[in-house]
């Protein structure tokens, strides 16, 4: 079997919540030996769940995120069955150790000096208190990486802010920019598109710091704020105003250049169910029945087909739409159109009927609807999984697909302190006593010995 891309490369992964373990697990996708630094004495919220022995009281009133436990039953250890943490901890090892304590360090210098990368996406003083600097990293061992992935940045006047991606969304702006025109920002939903994106560059990032330690041999201090990394995702928006002096809005699923909306369809028969509102463009109030298909129309020859597909030859041949800016100006009276003709489809039918004739269409789809699509699976997008507190399930896989180094789940959500023994027995050469007494003191655990 061909080796995996970094293969024997060690990553070490002190991270909370998404945007640092979604980071280490496009490394541990690609053969990195990815190893999370744990305490049994500090639960972090939101990254193994809400809390570490929450009651079934708590998991029934908890959202899925964090409290969608399989069959709603937290189980002996609900941190090893928490949703979020377990769709990217695969292919990782997990260790425990106290580093508050001084013995801790040890172990923990130790550990960075048979290691290539740290990963850490803490506040900035939160790694100061443990007393972890690149400084301190490059004095165990000097072509070390590390990569430093804090909200703001660690320098600054918001270097030691908390911040989840909903936060950072609103710093950058983007909050401001979703949802529709009548409403405010409260009607919006959370997105973390802030945390995605941070994971995604932060891998491309250590990447290019190994590449650079390959041809110099040395490593090197890398930082991205979390902030400044999505930015560049609201680019024209920011550009307007610095030429124009213009701020926006939300538009709803509208686009400046184009002729795009969200479209309502035919819903799936389902007689205990109201059909939907028929007031357009959309309704506050959705079900589990509604259905949606989103179309984009770029250019003339688009919308002439658009009009033939729909049955509309008045408004291929009205000149007044014969241009962006002539169809923009009459968007309301042209989505109900498209809209009379949508509500004939399911969403799939929509999609198929204008993807035959070139226009950008896609069906929205639920989450039974993404499961059972054909090209999904067709993908093997999803992946079976074990692990022992939680049985076999599916999960997302890896996002490349290579055809020198095949990719796939070799190792199901990894488990709190699943690899104690292997660190401590087997990469560092603890003796067994020296194993048991540190286990005694509190370092080596497989549950939180917190509240």
């Amino acid at each position: 079997m061909a080796r995996l891309p970094l293969e024997g490369l060690r990553v070490l992964e002190i991270t909370v919540v998404w945007a640092g373990p979604y980071c280490g697990s496009f490394l541990a996708d690609l053969g990195a030996e990815v190893i999370r630094v744990e305490s049994t004495k500090t639960f972090v919220p939101l990254t193994r769940g809400a809390a570490p022995h929450p009651t079934q009281d708590v998991i029934d009133n908890l959202p899925l995120y964090s409290g969608g436990v399989p069959n709603r039953i937290p189980g002996a250890r609900p941190f090893n069955r928490s949703p979020m943490f377990n769709s990217h901890a695969r292919n990782k090892r997990s260790m425990t150790v106290n580093l508050l304590d001084p013995g801790g360090r040890e172990i923990f210098d130790r550990l960075v000096a048979i290691s290539d990368v740290l990963v850490e996406n803490n506040p900035t003083e939160t790694m100061e208190k443990l007393g972890i600097s690149y400084e301190s990293l490059k004095a165990v061992k000097d072509d070390i990486i590390m990569l430093r992935m804090p909200a703001y940045g660690s320098t600054g006047p918001y270097r030691n802010f908390r911040a989840h991606g909903v936060h950072i969304e609103g710093v950058v702006g983007h909050t401001m920019l979703r949802g529709y025109e009548d409403t405010d920002p409260s009607y919006n939903t959370t997105v973390l598109m802030s945390d995605a994106a941070a994971g995604a560059q932060g891998a491309f990032a250590v990447l290019a710091a190994l590449h650079h330690r390959k041809r110099t041999g040395e490593g090197q201090l890398v930082e991205l704020g979390q902030a400044e990394n999505v930015f560049p995702f609201l680019g024209e928006y920011y550009l307007d105003y610095l030429m124009n002096g213009r701020t926006h809005g939300p538009t709803g699923n509208r686009h400046p250049s184009a002729l795009q909306n969200c479209y309502p369809c035919a819903p799936t028969p389902n007689p205990s169910v109201p059909p939907p509102d028929p007031s357009f463009p959309r309704k506050r109030e959705s079900s589990d029945n509604d259905r949606w298909v989103v179309i984009t129309v770029y250019d003339n020859h688009q919308w002439q087909t658009l009009c033939d597909v729909i049955g509309a030859p008045d408004l291929a041949a009205d000149q007044e739409l014969a241009d962006p800016a002539g169809r923009h100006a009459r968007q309301d009276e042209i989505d109900h159109r498209i809209a009379a003709w949508t509500r004939t489809q399911t969403p799939d039918a929509a999609m198929r009927a204008l993807q035959q004739r070139g226009i950008p269409a896609g069906a929205v789809m639920n989450q039974a609807d993404s499961f059972a699509d054909p090209h999904v699976q067709s993908r093997r997008f999803f992946q079976e999984a074990y692990q022992e507190d939680c049985g076999t399930h599916l999960y997302p896989g890896p996002l490349y697909k290579m055809s020198a180094t095949p990719l796939g789940i070799r190792r199901g959500p990894v488990m709190f302190g699943q690899d104690n023994e292997y660190v401590y027995r087997e990469l560092l050469g603890y003796s067994a006593e020296e194993y048991a007494a540190l286990e005694a003191a509190g370092h080596i655990g497989t549950d939180y010995v917190v509240g």
